[in-house]
C-alpha cells in the first residue's frame, strides 16, 4: 500500500530506481522454482551472453550478483586487487566519494583526484600522474561515468586514450551504473577491464542485481589478487560455468525472469535506439532548465549527463522544498541534492523506460512547482522549449510505420 494514496500514478524522475515497464512486472509475477533444474540454468546461460551486448563486448565475463551498486563496487575491487594496492580514483560527487569511502576502507592506497563538484574528471591530472609512475606503482584507475549527484558524464575514450599514450598497465575500473544501457558505452573499444551497473537504473527492473562485466586482464588479476572476498568471489561463479549449472548460490529467480522480459525490450527497441531517445530527453530538459532561467550544475557542454540533469536554483530558495512540494501536492518525485549541492540543486532523472510525453508532464510539473516556491518563472516557458525540440526529433515508432 502507499505511504499516502494519491490518485492516478507517481511521476518517478529520480536517477534510480527508475518506472519499471509493465512487461517486466509481468515476468516477474511468478512463483518460486528450483533453479537446480534445468530451466534456470538454460535461461542464465542465454542472459550472459546477452548482457555483454549492452555493455558491448564480445571477450568480458559477466556476472549476475544478488546486490546493489555498492556490492557490484566490492566484487570489482577485491577480485582484481590486493591489499596496499595504489589506485587512482576521481572525485566530483557524492556516488564517486562514496566509492572512494569503499576503497579506503577496503585497505587500498587510494589517490584521490578532486574536481569541484558539476565537473568532470581531471584527465590531465591523471595524465601527469601515469606520466611519472615509470615504475607502474599504480595498479588501477576507478571512474565514475555518470555521476548523478552533479549530472556529470565522463569521457571513458579520453581515459583510455592517456593510459595508452603512457604504454601504463594499470586496470581500468568503471562504475556504469547509472550509464549502461542509456549512454554510449563501449567496453572493448575503451579498454575498459571492470564494468558496472545496477538492476534499477537504465534496465528499468527493481534493486537487486549487480550486473559486473570483466575483461580477460581483469580475469587474469584476480588470479593473484589478495584481498578477501566470499559473496563476491569471481572464481565460485567460473567454477559454476564451467559445470553448466551458473550459480553457486541462490539467485533471485524473479529478476532473472524479469532481466529477460528487460533485455528483450531494450532488443526491441536496438540498443543505439535507447541511447538515442535517452540523448533526446536529456537535451529537452536541458532546453527547459535554460528557458526556465536556471542553470545546470554540470559546468561544460561536453559533460552533460543524458540520464539526469542536476539544476542549480537561486540562494533564496532551498532546493529541498521543491523536492518536497513535488511529492506532496503533484505526486512527482523529484531527487534531492546530495552533500556540497544539498539544497542548492534538485535532480530531474531521464532514463529507462521512459517516453517523450512523459517527460513533458514532469516539466510541467516542475514549473507549477517553481511557481509555488516563489520562483519568476513563466509557465509553459521550458515546456515549450522542449516540444519544440522534442516536435522535430521525435522518430516514428518503428513498429508502428
Amino acid at each position: 500500500m502507499d505511504y499516502v494514496y494519491g490518485p492516478g500514478r507517481n511521476h518517478l524522475f529520480v536517477p534510480g530506481p527508475v518506472n519499471i515497464p509493465e512487461p517486466v512486472i509481468r515476468a516477474m509475477n511468478r512463483n518460486n522454482e528450483d533453479y537446480r533444474s534445468p530451466a534456470v540454468p538454460a535461461m542464465t546461460k542465454t542472459l550472459l551472453e546477452d548482457i555483454k551486448k549492452i555493455f558491448k563486448t564480445t571477450t568480458g565475463t559477466p556476472f549476475l550478483i544478488p546486490t546493489t551498486g555498492t556490492g557490484a563496487w566490492e566484487s570489482a575491487l577485491t577480485n582484481t586487487l590486493s591489499p596496499g594496492d595504489k589506485i587512482v580514483s576521481f572525485l566530483i560527487g557524492q556516488f564517486s566519494l562514496l566509492w572512494i569511502d569503499q576503497q579506503q576502507r577496503l585497505k587500498f592506497n587510494v589517490d584521490v583526484i578532486e574536481s569541484d563538484w558539476g565537473q568532470g574528471a581531471n584527465l590531465e591530472m591523471l595524465a601527469s600522474k601515469l606520466a611519472g609512475d615509470t615504475a607502474h606503482t599504480i595498479k588501477a584507475i576507478c571512474i565514475v561515468h555518470n555521476e548523478t549527484a552533479t549530472g556529470v558524464t565522463n569521457n571513458l575514450a579520453a581515459v583510455r586514450k592517456i593510459l595508452d599514450y603512457h604504454s601504463h598497465p594499470a586496470l581500468l575500473l568503471v562504475d556504469g551504473v547509472s550509464s549502461i544501457c542509456a549512454l554510449d558505452f563501449r567496453m572493448d573499444e575503451w579498454g575498459i577491464d571492470v564494468a558496472l551497473t545496477g538492476s534499477q537504473k537504465a534496465l528499468s527492473l527493481p534493486t537487486g542485481m549487480g550486473i559486473v562485466c570483466a575483461s580477460p586482464k581483469a580475469l587474469e588479476a584476480s588470479k593473484t589478487a589478495k584481498s578477501v572476498r566470499v559473496f563476491f568471489d569471481w572464481n565460485d561463479y567460473l567454477k559454476f560455468y564451467k559445470m553448466g549449472t551458473f550459480w553457486p548460490y541462490t539467485p533471485s529467480i524473479q529478476l532473472l525472469y524479469g532481466l529477460r522480459a528487460a533485455l528483450d525490450l531494450i532488443f526491441e527497441e536496438g540498443l543505439d535506439n535507447v541511447i538515442a531517445r535517452h540523448n533526446r530527453l536529456g537535451t529537452a530538459t536541458r532546453l527547459a532548465v535554460e528557458a526556465w532561467g536556471l542553470k545546470n550544475c554540470t559546468q561544460k557542454e561536453e559533460w552533460f549527463s543524458d540520464t539526469v540533469t542536476a539544476v542549480v536554483v537561486p540562494p533564496y530558495i532551498d532546493s529541498s522544498e521543491i523536492v518536497r512540494r513535488g511529492w506532496k501536492r503533484y505526486n512527482l518525485s523529484l531527487g534531492l541534492g546530495l552533500n556540497k549541492v544539498a539544497g542548492k540543486v534538485f535532480r530531474i532523472g531521464h532514463l529507462g523506460n521512459l517516453n517523450e510525453l512523459q517527460l513533458l508532464g514532469c516539466l510541467a510539473g516542475v514549473e507549477m512547482i517553481l511557481k509555488d516556491v516563489g520562483y519568476p518563472v513563466k509557465l509553459g516557458s521550458g515546456m515549450a522549449a522542449a516540444c519544440a525540440y522534442l516536435q522535430n526529433n521525435i522518430p516514428m515508432i518503428p513498429s508502428r510505420i
